[in-house]
């Protein structure tokens, strides 16, 4: 198994081809292309469902309820769904998930634009969409790997895939925000469906070589999900990663279900508002994957990880008390980038020291973790902000945030005493070989 190592910018390579060095791969060019069309048609989603939700029912809670279907199939398949992707074709599995989502986006727009659009509704379609996600997620995560020739690449292709998220994240809103308030929320929804053609396209259009299937366990699908779970458990790192994203997903990330809330009700504003503060968070998450993108290597990932942890939490505590506009959109820019960098580098640092036979099974825990506990989340936020109110809520959720990454530090030490053997093997680093060869004595860099 190899995995990505340091490779500094050659003399003559500048240093924006350093950065987009993953798209010298011509699948991945096409990934990425096809990806990021149909990702601002996402996000045109996600803003237009959330302000019909608002608009027909002014409550938080059902806020909640909305993200809770949503993405709860995530908790519940996601295991399944990493032993599925594990065994089939990624390639053809994508084609067909990518479709069966545009069909839904189609299916959403078709009910809002007829006037039909009910709480009931909303509530069902999200949850299609939310089993559809539970195995593209992890199946995209792990056809990556496929993509990508060379594996000192991998961390920049997950990098570039995080820019690419966020630069829609940056856009759509502020397109959706701009079709809510001139056509409604159904075009929204339409336009997503549109969307789909572009990735679907260029999934088609790939070269794709044959990948050995792989033996299924004697022990049947159950076992084979015991084992991958017993692998995550058993890995430090892995494990450690895991438990934090798993915190801060289910009490810091759900701030986006009260967004609607702060738009409309602290800030006395409209769709516009909603998406200026959704466009604030894609551009600060943006600038972090940028940032990501443009590291040399690996290493140092750990360190990382809680600090963006505990920036993400201070962020949210501020925003939480915040009224007024100008005061809110750099906060958030600081809350977005917080948390795109440690669900990056927290991705990065897995997918380099997964063993590639297990990479569908643990992927699938990670977005357990991502995804899976977000609808808990969304639950417990909508329920406290009703009671307690969206400021409260948000600034308990980040106080936790913050006392997350302090215990994820602590533990710094055994997370890099359980990595230094994996990246030896992978040769990520070499002067640690070479030093243990010559004195016989283990020691370690932590810097780039």
């Amino acid at each position: 198994m190899s995995a990505p190592s340091a490779t500094p910018p050659a003399p003559n390579e500048s240093r924006l081809a350093f950065v987009m060095r993953a798209l010298k791969y011509r699948n991945y060019r096409l990934f990425f292309g096809g990806q990021i069309v149909s990702l601002v048609g996402n996000w045109m989603t996600s803003i237009a469902t959330s302000w019909l939700v608002y608009r027909l029912t002014k409550s938080a809670w059902m806020l909640g309820i909305i993200g809770f279907s949503g993405q709860i199939p995530a908790f519940v398949l996601a295991p399944f769904a990493g032993i599925f992707v594990d065994r089939v074709n990624k390639h053809r599995l994508l084609v067909l998930t990518q479709s069966l989502a545009m069909l839904q986006s189609f299916s959403l727009a078709a009910m809002t634009l007829s006037g039909h659009a009910t709480i009931a509704g909303l509530i069902a379609l999200n949850f299609i969409d939310g089993v559809i996600t539970a195995f593209d997620m992890p199946l995209r995560q792990s056809f990556l790997v496929e993509m990508i020739e060379k594996k000192e690449d991998l961390g920049n292709a997950i990098a570039l895939n995080s820019s690419m998220v966020n630069a829609a994240r940056l856009i759509g809103p502020s397109i959706g925000g701009f079709v809510i308030a001139a056509a409604g929320e159904g075009w929204c929804f339409f336009l997503d469906g549109l969307s789909f053609i572009g990735v679907i396209v260029a999934l088609l259009l790939m070269k794709v070589r044959p990948v050995p299937d792989r033996k299924r366990h004697p022990g049947g699908p159950l076992a084979e999900m015991r084992e991958g779970w017993d692998y995550a458990v058993g890995s430090i790192p892995i494990r450690r990663i895991i438990l934090l994203l798993a915190l801060v997903s289910l009490v810091g990330v759900p701030y986006t279900v009260l967004i609607p809330l702060y738009a409309g009700k602290i800030l006395n504003g409209g769709p516009h508002t909603l998406g200026l503060l959704m466009t604030a968070i894609g551009t600060g998450a943006l600038a972090a994957a940028i940032w990501l993108a443009s590291r040399k290597s690996v290493l140092g990932l750990g360190r990382v990880i809680p600090l963006s942890a505990a920036a993400f939490g201070l962020g949210l505590i501020a925003f939480a008390f915040s009224t007024t506009l100008w005061v809110s959109v750099p906060l958030l820019l600081i809350t977005g980038a917080g948390f795109m960098t440690q669900i990056a580098s927290s991705n990065t640092l897995v997918q380099t020291v997964v063993d590639d036979d297990k990479r569908g099974r643990v992927m699938s825990f990670f977005m357990m973790a991502f995804l899976g506990t977000a609808p808990f989340g969304s639950l417990l936020a909508g329920s406290l902000a009703d009671r307690f109110g969206a400021p409260r809520t948000l600034a308990v959720g980040g106080v936790c945030c913050i006392l997350g990454a302090a215990w994820f530090a602590r533990g710094l030490e055994e997370l890099r005493e359980a990595v230094r053997p994996i990246y030896r093997r992978m040769g990520i680093l070499p002067q640690l070989t070479a030093a243990v060869e010559t004195t016989g004595r283990l020691t370690f860099e932590t810097h780039d």
